[in-house]
């Protein structure tokens, strides 16, 4: 049983086959080799895992983000942004920190900060002399701490895969959320000031209410989500769903630059994602099954028991292990993947299931631009054909930056807590 469940998955990444399928093929792999169930029981765990209600939130949001992702919503962001930081050090690259984070929790995917912010501000951080190293590792890290801030996809898959409150996970987010981006920001106030070419203007009145009246339907929908979800008006599915008729509303009927043919193919795209997203859920679960019935989350918290471990070293072991897998694995899977095997884990150390899924997130959030294979590291090089290596060089200061905060996060508690004790 162990190469089924353990060398076979490996042998099949290493071969280049999809995530659901190496998980699928090894838990039928096992099922059929090693024990004496009925298929049928396969079916139905691929059907039940799917069938969980907090997921519902899943294809909601991702329409959402797809709809302002069409409009002009971005520009609007960077102007509302650009226009309330005034006259500081570095003014473009922390306009980029504040419009890249406030979008990526908007639409709750890393990626699509990356390319709609980017194609704003690349262009604009280059014309003001900042190199394309910082430049593109900027945007590549910023769009990373879109997962961190509620309301965040990563976020709703560990809720459903841990069994845990959406709500309080979102109210974690915030404090790790907050620390990544003040730390992004003092770093872009440090480059900026050697930039003599970034001529910030200083705080105009007319120009952030002019600024203000383009962006506040923008900035409309993570206070629909957060204040609805936290005011106790529907719960964080209803929110995405309202999330969506409002950015509809805003994006065709408001300031009309989406057409209805712009708002199918939004419909088309998030049909796509949401069945690649949720294919990978319903394999996963059949493998977390597989896993759970076979005893082997509770072998491992025995071993980790007999070994003796103190919070803070089984904590930096499992730190090095997401790190590790988040630079192969997308968030998602590795979320649906590892959760089985971690929370008990976490869970009899004493470890609050709430402050490890912010570990988790922050951790495989960090792997989005990690190479070899971060995503956003391939968006941002397809979309403005910066090398490789350039992007590569460009990202080690921000991944420094992410490393601290992910060391601050693990082992202080109360940057997780805080966002719980401010709205629960």
């Amino acid at each position: 049983m162990t190469w089924t469940l353990g060398f076979l998955p490996v042998f099949l990444l290493l071969l280049g086959f999809p995530i659901f399928l190496v998980l699928l093929t090894a838990a039928t792999a096992t099922l059929v080799l090693f024990m004496n169930v009925p298929l049928m029981v396969l079916q139905q765990t691929l059907f039940a895992s799917v069938n969980v209600y907090a997921l519902l939130a899943l294809p909601f949001f991702i329409f959402a983000g797809e709809i302002m992702d069409r409009g002009s919503i971005a520009e609007r962001l960077v102007g509302l942004v650009s226009a309330s930081i005034g006259k500081v050090p570095g003014k473009i690259p922390v306009t980029a920190v504040g419009a890249g984070a406030i979008f990526g929790a908007i639409s709750g995917v890393g990626a699509a900060s990356v390319a709609t912010v980017g194609k704003v501000m690349y262009p604009s951080m280059k014309n003001a002399g900042y190199n394309d190293g910082f430049s593109s590792g900027l945007l590549v890290s910023v769009g990373a701490a879109g997962v961190i801030l509620p309301p965040s996809i990563p976020m709703i898959v560990y809720a459903a895969a841990a069994d845990q409150s959406i709500p309080r996970l979102y109210a974690a987010g915030i404090g790790p959320g907050l620390l990544v981006i003040a730390l992004l920001t003092l770093y872009c106030f440090w480059v900026g000031r050697r930039n003599r070419n970034d001529n910030a203007q200083s705080f105009g009145l007319k120009q952030f209410i002019r600024s203000f009246q383009r962006g506040v339907w923008a900035l409309g929908v993570p206070v629909v989500i957060i204040g609805g979800i936290y005011g106790g008006v529907f719960s964080p599915t209803e929110a995405a769903a309202v999330a969506c008729l409002y950015a509809a509303l805003v994006t065709v009927v408001a300031l009309r630059d989406l057409t209805l043919k712009g708002l199918l193919d939004a419909a088309v795209s998030t049909v796509r994602f949401s069945a690649q997203i949720l294919i990978i859920v319903a394999c996963a679960g059949v493998f977390s099954w597989m896993i759970t019935v076979n005893q082997i989350p509770t072998q491992l918290v025995q071993w980790i028991t007999e070994a003796d471990l103190a919070s803070w070293q089984l904590l930096m072991v499992i730190n090095l292990l997401l790190l590790l897998i988040g630079c192969v694995l997308d968030p998602l899977s590795a979320i649906l993947l590892l959760s089985p095997l971690l929370v008990p884990i976490t869970a009899a150390a004493g470890i609050d299931p709430i402050h490890f899924g912010m570990i988790l997130t922050l951790n495989l959030a960090i792997g989005l631009f990690t190479p070899p294979f971060g995503i956003n590291i391939f968006v941002m090089q397809s979309l403005f054909h910066t090398p490789l290596t350039t992007i590569y060089r460009g990202i080690t200061p921000f991944l420094i930056l992410y490393f601290i905060a992910l060391l601050a996060v693990t082992y202080l508690p109360g940057i997780s807590q805080f966002g719980v004790d401010l709205l629960m």
